[in-house]
């Protein structure tokens, strides 16, 4: 397997959930990967189960200073960065109403700051190696309003906007910058909402077309695709991985 062959990528939020099969998806495909958490723990057990195949740094995408020791980082060791993944984001539901403004400013901080420094701090190194692909994980809620979602949906739909933007400017320097956007999938964050036990229960998706929660790999193939070459002529656009929720909303 070898779409990736010779590419280094670099995937926020890698210490769980999609960012971890990301991960994995992404060394079988022949890249070499580094992800990076402000969980260290996560991170390092990720990594130690790959057994050498990815890299784990702290990384907190809210701070400036944090992305520049990260591609920094990357660059003395690997000398190129080819493919940004950003995955890292923080999740919370409520009334619009109730919503705390630390809550508001810590959530656009991650799932949107984070989003802009990393492809700002990046850029300059994909340029060096002749371009690139940055990838910026969005969700359903970026795309339909869900009730109970206005700051993370705000953060989504802000995302897609940036997307487009990035696409437009970074184009004439061969970096290409795509959205990918999940529905629901299984883990954690899932489970913030849907108790385990109910997240693989047809019965509780009847309103998703394919009738079940998308698994992790399947979000992480659709990340390859974007990564490799095969997308070479795709930017500024979504690719939508949801089970066909919008396709009837």
């Amino acid at each position: 397997m070898s779409r990736l062959n010779g590419k280094v990528a670099l995937i926020t939020g890698g210490a769980q959930g999609q960012g971890a099969a990301e991960a994995a998806a992404f060394v079988r495909e022949g890249a070499r990967v580094v992800i990076g958490d402000v969980n260290e723990s996560a991170g390092r057990a990720v990594a130690d189960d790959s057994s050498g195949a990815i890299e784990f740094i702290p990384l907190d995408v809210s701070q400036g200073e944090s992305w520049r020791q990260a591609v920094d980082h990357i660059c003395w060791r690997y000398s190129r960065l080819d493919v940004l993944v950003n995955n890292a984001a923080l999740y919370s539901t409520g009334p619009l109403f109730e919503v705390q403004e630390e809550s508001l400013d810590r959530m656009i901080s991650v799932n949107l700051k984070g989003a802009f420094l990393g492809i700002r701090t990046v850029g300059p190194s994909m340029i060096d190696s002749g371009g690139g692909s940055i990838i910026n994980i969005s969700s359903t809620a970026g795309v339909v309003g869900h009730i109970g979602h206005s700051v993370y949906g705000m953060t989504k739909w802000g995302l897609r906007g940036l997307t487009r933007v990035a696409a437009a400017e970074l184009s004439p320097s061969k970096i290409r910058v795509n959205c990918l956007i999940p529905g629901s999938v299984t883990g954690p964050m899932l489970g913030r909402n849907i108790p385990e036990e109910r997240q693989r229960d047809p019965e509780y998706w009847t309103s998703t077309p394919l009738r079940r929660a998308g698994e992790p790999s399947e979000i992480a193939e659709a990340a390859v695709f974007l990564a490799s070459d095969e997308s070479s002529y795709v930017t500024g656009t979504d690719l939508i991985v949801d089970g066909g929720v919008t396709s009837v909303r």
